[in-house]
């Protein structure tokens, strides 16, 4: 699963403490400026980190429904409930009734209108009836009581669920939000020069193996797929320079999850929407063993990224919202990050 609130808070904490550490140095003793190594090291965290913000994003607004469906149905098992209870509580006020006058239905008393002993027998039989039916109505009014006040409590307990997914969800598009800004802020006092050597590792490229690049309006995939595979990685081509778009699920941009559930649903296969469920959703199959159409996931060890292999060393990905959809040379970088490929 994602790293608990508490972890995130902490990371993000630490962030900001550095970064305005940075600022609050005296002349006298600041740092030494930091080098490309360094500079790319820390566009890298970042990018890890949005990237795992968006997946802890995803699995709570995937909770926050769940609970919002599941709270939708116990309220209307309550009413259902409620005009049982109500249904019941007639009988059960007319045995309270009864029972408070003193009144035994199976007493002499009750027996004075028969004629004979077989009529009174037959009528004591009737009463007897009538008393245990009264119990067994107190018995399922009480427990159809019992069960409604269950109700209750489950959908309050599923509607604070509901709210702390939601909360959270909240939290990590705030967090994700501020990664990025730092990222622009740092590639902003570089040259064109050094944001390429400082992106190397994570920025998407418009070409290379796998396909061909293009733009906003998408790439051609001529890579050595066939079969479903290759109806998947058309699709996501197709997709290449669209967006990154926060939790997207398509069609106008998409986060990693949702381009790698979008493409494989153009071949029939339903994948889950989060990272920490499509890593369960098929084969795996070692990094050397990849073929294209594989799902290949990093940052473990509950990995939060996803991205499609397509053939001769590449990955065609959502990344972050600092750039397109596009694709990227498998480097050692990602195979250092590497938690496993499956093979829906």
């Amino acid at each position: 699963m994602s790293a608990s609130r508490g972890e995130r808070q902490r990371r993000t904490a630490v962030i900001a403490s550095l970064a305005v550490g940075a600022f609050l140095l005296p002349a006298a003793v600041a740092h030494a400026e930091p080098t490309s190594e360094e500079v790319q090291e820390e566009i890298e965290r970042l990018e890890e980190e949005f990237i795992e913000l968006n997946a802890t994003y995803n699995e709570a607004k995937e909770t926050h429904e769940a609970a919002e469906e599941k709270l939708d149905g116990i309220l209307s098992d309550i009413e259902t409930a409620e005009k049982k209870v109500d249904s019941l509580s007639g009988g059960v006020r007319a045995l309270a009734n009864t029972t408070y006058t003193g009144v035994d239905l199976t007493s002499p008393a009750q027996l004075i209108g028969a004629t004979g002993p077989e009529e009174a027998l037959e009528h004591q039989a009737d009463l007897t009836y009538l008393s245990e039916q009264h119990q067994e109505s107190l018995a399922q009014y009480l427990e159809e009581l019992e069960h409604l006040e269950g109700l209750r409590g489950e959908a309050e307990s599923t509607e604070e669920a509901a709210a702390d997914a939601l909360e959270e969800a909240e939290e990590a598009t705030e967090a994700a939000e501020e990664a990025i800004s730092e990222q622009e802020e740092i590639l902003s006092e570089l040259t064109a020069e050094e944001q390429a050597a400082a992106t190397e590792n994570v920025s998407t490229e418009t070409g290379g193996g796998g396909g061909g690049g293009g733009g906003g309006g998408g790439a051609s995939y001529t890579g050595p797929a066939t079969g479903n595979a290759q109806t998947v990685l058309n699709f996501a081509y197709q997709q290449v320079g669209k967006p990154y778009v926060w939790g997207g699920t398509g069609p106008n941009g998409y986060d990693c999850s949702g381009l790698t559930q979008a493409a494989w649903a153009q071949a029939g296969v339903n994948l889950p929407r989060t990272t920490y469920d499509q890593i369960n959703a098929g084969q795996r199959v070692s990094w050397e063993n990849m073929q294209p159409g594989d799902l290949i996931f990093f940052y473990g060890p509950n990995p939060s990224h996803v991205g499609l292999y397509a053939g001769d060393g590449v990955m065609v990905h959502a990344s972050t919202s600092a750039r397109p959809i596009g694709t990227v040379q498998l480097s050692d970088y990602y195979r250092s990050n590497f938690v496993a490929a499956v093979r829906p």
